[in-house]
């Protein structure tokens, strides 16, 4: 009986012919659905995705001959970590392999709301020449605030470095504060951060961490970022405190819309009252979840997933 592996999502070339060379075959379904893969999966020793499917207990309890699965991304929270452990499955996620792309992108979101440079473009198109309306910030001389200093955080204040900034850091974990950022209690992030950047996983504790509570606790007015998901953001309370000013502008990839994709909320003739107002708001920026989905992060997931998988069964 041959060794198999499923592919669910489109992914680089490099993990399958990777897989092929250490002696798998490999099988793509990009299309099937949750239950068409649930009848098969019992043929396979391997499992590559991203985030088409959900791979949950009951899918797992079918899994019987599953060694590891491939997450081509950071996210684990599209698996039953707790089901896969008790199976004895093997996870691989790649954080390594994009956190330079959000780092970057996430910089970029800051500079162009500090610049203004979406409204400067869109009126400069429409024949607008108004220069004192746009003029900017600078970014040196603030606080940057990083809640969550993993892969992603980590790597966002490595980038801070060739500018006059402060960078403070929050996480769970104690002692992950380094010579890029000095980690502090979220009393005194929320203290001094003139920005504000997240960098956090999908659990039960950061969903709506940011809320009007704790907008209202931050001292000063303040930008925010998030590059990391899109539900650590109360979106009703981002639309309320951007207009009010207590958040100067947002820089969002991801939002609390967001399954697969949120292409949907164009379409939706219900579509949210505090999504329609991000949308058309000047001091926003949003972008479609492609922090993490350069050129270069393309090629870097899957290889390092591939040399996580390569290791383990070693």
């Amino acid at each position: 009986m041959s060794r198999k592996v499923l592919h669910l999502d489109s992914n680089h070339p490099v993990i399958a012919e990777g897989l092929e060379q250490l002696g798998f075959q490999n099988e793509h379904d990009y299309t099937g659905t949750y239950e068409e893969i649930l009848g098969k999966i019992e043929e396979y020793e391997g499992l590559i995705i991203r985030s088409r499917i959900p791979i949950d207990q009951r899918l797992l309890a079918q899994a019987q001959n599953l060694k590891f699965i491939g997450r081509i991304g950071a996210g684990l929270e599209n698996i039953d970590l707790l089901a896969a452990e008790k199976q004895g499955i093997f996870l691989a996620a790649a954080p390594e392999g994009n956190r330079n792309a959000v780092a970057e992108h996430t910089l970029g979101l800051l500079l162009s709301l500090f610049n203004k440079l979406n409204t400067a473009d869109k009126e400069v198109r429409s024949g607008l020449w108004r220069r004192e309306e746009n003029r900017g910030i600078e970014l040196d001389g603030k606080i940057v605030g990083i809640i969550g200093y993993g892969n992603m955080g980590k790597q966002f204040a490595k980038k801070l470095r060739g500018f006059d900034v402060e960078t403070l850091c929050f996480d769970l974990k104690p002692n992950v504060g380094d010579e890029n950022a000095r980690q502090v209690s979220i009393e005194e992030l929320r203290k001094q951060a003139d920005i504000l950047s997240l960098h956090l996983p999908q659990t039960p504790d950061t969903i709506h961490l940011i809320d009007a509570a704790f907008i209202e606790q931050m001292k000063k007015p303040f930008w925010l970022l998030n590059t990391g998901r899109g539900g650590a953001v109360k979106t009703e309370d981002l639309a309320s405190a951007l207009k009010t000013g207590k958040i100067k502008g947002a820089g969002l990839d991801v939002l609390e819309y967001e399954s697969k994709s949120f292409t949907n909320l164009f379409e939706d003739s219900n579509q949210p009252g505090a999504f329609s107002y991000l949308i058309h708001a000047d001091n926003v920026v949003l972008t479609p979840h492609v922090a993490g989905w350069s050129i270069e992060s393309y090629y870097l997931l899957a290889k390092v997933v591939l040399d996580k998988i390569e290791n383990y069964l070693k």
